[in-house]
């Protein structure tokens, strides 16, 4: 049996998604033009799908599982499990006006026209705020809308918001952060399930590994409790004698969000020689 994974055919998503599997040592051949491949090395089948399709491949059980955005998710609303948030392909569903407009609040939108690909949230967004708006559902170049009349307003994702920039509109509201999530449909079975622990236990040890950097410094046997108190490490550091006597080799985890200030505190404990060491995985 394998398991039957969706992923987005081209795009910034679909390289993420490769990139992953890729990093869990899942050897995958996607060819020019193939819409479905096989591992070579994990019971794993892969289609390559539109992202706008995957939810309804998911819901229906053609796909067990599919890697896709949140705001695809939740705009097609259909009837499947979000198992794993993986952390890239991160953006936000956000409002934009011209550059020259004065917004002061979201009631600025009332009465007007507003164009987007995400008709569900927006509306939603909408309702929620007790404004009447009238909603143009298009695809592809959102952002030129307001400059050829067709809207006063649009509802994109962003990224850097360079694409705004560029059209003359600014950002003025954001109704959905967003990242790739890891969904799957409700009908699963025992070995369905089994499979799926297993992809998960790999795809977990990649993200643990790409939140955390491996540390190591020499440190004098003097301030060494000082130091050790700064690197709580997975459980604690490991510390080896150094061939200079007085001096201690200490080798710690940090993660990412703590990374920088800790090492300025460690620098200033009296820690020297100190080396950052990127981690491929990372089993707890």
């Amino acid at each position: 049996m394998k398991l039957k994974l969706a992923i987005q055919k081209s795009g910034r998503l679909h390289e993420d998604s490769m990139k992953l599997l890729q990093e869990c040592g899942i050897d995958i051949s996607n060819g020019v033009n193939k819409l479905k491949t096989e591992a070579v090395n994990f019971p794993l089948e892969v289609f390559f799908l539109r992202d706008d399709d995957i939810p309804q491949y998911v819901e229906d059980a053609v796909a067990d599982i599919g890697i896709v955005g949140e705001n695809v998710v939740y705009e097609k609303n259909k009837s499947v499990e979000v198992v794993d948030m993986l952390g890239f392909a991160r953006c936000r569903l956000s409002l934009a006006v011209a550059r020259g407009d004065h917004y002061e609040d979201v009631q600025f939108l009332e009465g007007k026209r507003i164009a987007t690909s995400y008709p569900s949230l927006v509306r939603q967004f909408l309702e929620k705020n007790h404004i009447n708006a009238e909603i143009h559902e298009i695809s592809g170049s959102v952002e030129i809308a307001p400059g050829i009349g067709l809207s006063d307003a649009i509802c994109d994702l962003v990224s850097s918001g360079s694409t705004l920039l560029t059209n003359g509109l600014k950002e003025v509201e954001t109704i959905l952060q967003s990242q790739a999530i890891l969904i799957r449909h409700r009908k699963f079975n025992s070995e369905q399930q089994r499979l799926l622990d297993k992809l998960l236990f790999r795809i977990r040890a990649v993200k643990k590994a790409g939140n955390n950097k491996y540390v190591l410094l020499n440190a004098p046997n003097a301030k060494l409790k000082e130091i050790i108190g700064l690197l709580p490490g997975m459980k604690s550091p490991t510390v080896l004698p150094l061939a200079e006597e007085g001096w201690s080799s200490v080798h710690s985890v940090l993660s990412e969000d703590e990374f920088w200030d800790k090492i300025e505190q460690l620098k200033a404990a009296g820690a020297q020689g100190i080396l950052v060491v990127p981690i491929e995985k990372m089993v707890i």
